[in-house]
């Protein structure tokens, strides 16, 4: 930011020091707004002062209100490549410098999100080719729990290159490449997300309070809460204990694998039901957007029974919040990964309700439940999730004629002593790569479920098992971590299904 007006600490108390024009944390060099869509610009100031925000040509002014406050709105513009100045006047002038206009995503949520590109297998190549993608920018905002909605965050929009992009996140860089790449304008990555988050944290205390469902999100931090000073006695001394087993190993040259201790709920904890909405999102709020993109559900896949409701209040939440209707809303399904039981469930009954909340408008969701790792929850092939989502973005956002899909289920029907499962989505007819269409299961009255043999017939599925001559139900990749062996002609998986509902 090009101001020797303003020393940096003072534009980062924003809120609390008025004695000068200060804009909102979100616009800083190198910043990218969104493309043909009025966008609001604020910040603070003097109470009463006049301010004045010009970009490419139009100038919109306002004054302070009593608290300091100012906000005016830009008209849209069309997509900008070559970089021009926002400058802000008040008392003082702030030039913003590099800022583009083209398509914003807030890319939010837990470890998956916040995951850098640093950490992938294809770092060696993608790292070094950034260079060549200028108009590829990225802000990470700073971690931070906060009791009520604040009004400021820290952050920096960084411009694509060898000495930035490594610490981006991985599936928004990815994602946002592919935007790039197919639409040739620049696009912008606002990255909030914080690992071991459970959703409730990023929902606003007014709609977690609106919907008696909810109590239980309430009751369970009061609980943590309340022992939280015994449970803080253990974790101190089990830290403690796994620090002198750490320096031991170390002082004998023994390699040390052993995690940290879990860091366990309580005060300022990033568990805080609406602490990250409060210190992460609202200070991005109104912001101008194209939409966002999502990956959770981890932290949450023992009370999958909860997940639909809070998901979709989340959403509905924001998209109020932010103001611009019911903007893209983008999400992952959960990966394979084992979750202490291979054979367990609880992942697929949360990826079962990531799928329902495709019943909100302007949604997408990308199956990544071939492309996981089984024994590390942080895949490092993040490549494959970003390029998903940006088919589903393309697909249904930007109205690009591709392929976003794997097969869906349609329909199950008894036949014989087998079951047979038409699908829709089967561009290019269903395929099964593996040689062997695993991840099917059967059962009967009993609701044993039991492997079962699966032959694809045209844009169908038979399903037989000799254990279960009398089936009721079947499902396909309801495991924490399945084979999952359908495909469509596209190379895109089918979303995990079940019949029942037990």
């Amino acid at each position: 930011m090009r101001n020797p007006l303003i020393p940096l600490a003072l534009l980062c108390l924003g809120a609390h020091l008025h004695a000068n024009v200060v804009p909102a944390p979100l616009f800083t060099d190198n910043a990218v707004l969104q493309r043909d869509k009025p966008i609001p610009v604020w910040g603070t100031a003097d109470a009463g002062e006049k301010v004045a925000v010009t970009f490419a040509g139009e100038t919109v002014a306002t004054t302070a209100d009593a608290s300091g406050r100012w906000r005016v709105t830009l008209p849209a513009f069309p997509a900008r490549s070559e970089p021009v100045d926002l400058v802000i006047r008040g008392n003082n002038t702030v030039t913003l410098a590099n800022i583009v206009v083209g398509e914003v995503w807030l890319s939010s949520a837990q470890s998956n999100m916040e995951w850098i590109v640093n950490n992938t297998y294809d770092k060696a190549l993608d790292i070094p080719a950034s260079a060549h993608l200028p108009l590829i920018r990225h802000i990470k905002v700073a971690k931070t729990v906060a009791n009520t909605p604040a009004s400021t965050s820290s952050g920096q929009w960084q411009v694509a290159g060898p000495r930035t992009t490594g610490q981006f996140t991985a599936v928004g860089y990815y994602f946002a490449k592919d935007i790039h790449d197919l639409l040739n304008v620049p696009v912008g990555i606002i990255n909030s997300s914080w690992g071991g988050t459970p959703i409730e944290a990023w929902i606003d205390s007014g709609t977690l309070a609106s919907d008696p469902a909810f109590a239980s999100v309430a009751k369970a931090w009061a609980k943590a809460l309340e022992n939280y000073p015994e449970a803080k006695v253990k974790y101190d001394a089990a830290v403690a204990a796994w620090e002198k087993e750490r320096d031991a190993a170390k002082a004998a040259g023994r390699h040390f694998a052993k995690s940290r201790p879990t860091s366990i709920w309580g005060p300022g904890h990033q568990a805080t039901p609406s602490g990250l909405y409060n210190g992460m999102i609202n200070p991005l709020i109104p912001y101008a957007l194209r939409g966002a993109i999502w990956y959770q559900g981890e932290s949450n896949a023992v009370r999958a029974n909860e997940y639909r409701a809070l998901f979709s209040a989340m959403i509905t939440g924001w998209r109020r919040q932010f103001g611009q209707g019911d903007f893209p809303f983008h999400w992952v399904q959960l990966a394979n990964f084992h979750s202490g039981k291979i054979d367990g469930t609880p992942w697929a009954f949360l990826r079962e309700a990531q799928t329902q909340t495709l019943a909100l408008p302007a949604t997408g969701q990308a199956v990544t439940i071939d492309i996981g790792d089984v024994n590390d929850v942080h895949a490092r092939n993040k490549k494959d999730v970003g390029r998903r989502l940006a088919r589903v973005a393309l697909a249904r956002t930007y109205g690009q004629k591709i392929i976003d899909s794997g097969p869906v289920f349609a329909k199950a029907e008894r036949q014989g002593a087998g079951v047979r499962v038409t699908f829709t989505e089967v561009h290019g007819g269903l395929r099964a790569p593996l040689n062997t269409l695993s991840g099917f299961e059967l059962a009967g009255a009993n609701r044993i479920f039991k492997p079962a043999e699966a032959k694809i017939e045209n844009d169908t599925v038979l399903v037989t098992s000799a254990a279960i001559p009398d089936p009721i139900a079947v499902r396909y990749a309801w495991r924490n971590a399945p084979v999952a062996g359908l495909f469509n002609g596209e190379g895109l998986p089918a979303v995990p299904f079940r019949t029942d509902t037990w």
